[in-house]
């Protein structure tokens, strides 16, 4: 099989292997995925020290939330590049995860507006944990230790 290398020296990093069966790119995800969960945790904490103030217009976007929101779609569509099948299904979860991000930050606006106590993002950490669930798989299973599950 021919290997393309769409984006040269970026390729030459990103797509070499760990180890056999591990990509980089497949860790450099999980690490994503990992930021990201905490930087939601950040993102929460700030929501709720804004809603204090009781007035919607104060809640903001935490910056470095959107920054692994974006981060993860993007690795997520060049992991569709270098792996096709994983990379199309975590891509999927990925957009699947910024979309819940984006409603669940509108719903605490909602709740903010409505004065009422404010939840957490409860949507976006399950589309979190299922983007953590299925690239820890693709990391650490899919290769030599998937035989056997």
């Amino acid at each position: 099989m021919v290997a393309y290398e769409l984006f040269g020296p970026v390729d030459a990093v990103l797509d070499s292997h760990i180890t056999e069966e591990v990509l980089v790119i497949e860790a450099v995800l999980l690490g994503l995925v990992v930021l990201n969960i905490a930087a939601r945790a950040l993102a929460h904490r700030r929501h709720l020290s804004q809603a204090e103030s009781g007035d919607a217009d104060e809640l903001s976007r935490h910056p470095f939330h959107v920054l692994t929101n974006v981060a993860l779609v993007l690795g997520g569509f060049y992991y569709l590049t270098v792996a096709h099948h994983p990379g199309m299904v975590f891509s999927v979860i990925a957009i699947f995860v910024l979309l819940t991000d984006i409603f669940e930050f509108e719903s605490r606006k909602v709740e903010v507006r409505r004065e009422i106590d404010v939840e957490r993002p409860k949507a976006a950490i399950g589309a979190s944990v299922v983007a953590l669930l299925y690239v820890a798989y693709v990391t650490f299973f899919y290769g030599p230790l998937g035989q056997f599950l």
